[in-house]
């Protein structure tokens, strides 16, 4: 988790040297993300906010996530997370969010839709929403959770660095 740790303040600087706030948009996560990122010491200036949207309620009244993008593609899909995205960046005062949606198990997963399969959003002003789709080995809901911060931090710091939003 040190190399997640190292990540998070390497996104947080950068976003505090171009002035823009973070917001989180978390389902299998919990909020895991954003607790990383305001366990960091100053991240305050860096941090809008944190929402944990568990259910599909939440992700509905929260983000705006459409009850048709829930019936039509479920929880755990591209089309899901980039709403999440969306919503938490429309929803915030951040320029960058990230969304998680995905089956850390143990059980709940499918042969379409696997434990470990994550679906990451990533939206950010005046560029378009991206997503990305990870599947984690299955070595337990902590493992997967864990895999899943790392990368969502790793996807944010990439579109900061490199000036794109993948």
């Amino acid at each position: 988790m040190s190399e997640t740790v190292d990540l998070t303040r390497r996104l947080l600087e950068i976003c505090k040297r171009h002035g823009t706030l973070v917001a989180t948009a978390e389902s299998c996560t919990g909020g895991m993300i954003v607790s990383l990122m305001t366990d960091l010491p100053g991240s305050s200036s860096m941090v809008d906010r944190g929402f944990v949207t568990y259910s599909n309620e939440a992700k509905m009244e929260m983000l705006g996530v459409r009850k048709e993008t829930l019936d039509e593609h479920g929880a755990v899909s591209e089309q899901t997370a980039l709403e999440m995205a969306s919503g938490a960046l429309e929803r915030s005062n951040a320029g960058l969010a990230i969304s998680v949606t995905g089956i850390a198990g143990p059980d709940g997963g499918s042969a379409e839709k696997p434990v470990g399969l994550v679906w990451f959003g990533l939206a950010m002003h005046g560029r378009r929403p991206v997503a990305e789709r990870r599947i984690f080995e299955n070595l337990g809901r902590d493992y997967v959770r864990r895999q899943t911060v790392h990368h969502a931090v790793t996807m944010a710091l990439a579109a900061l660095e490199e000036g794109r939003t993948a």
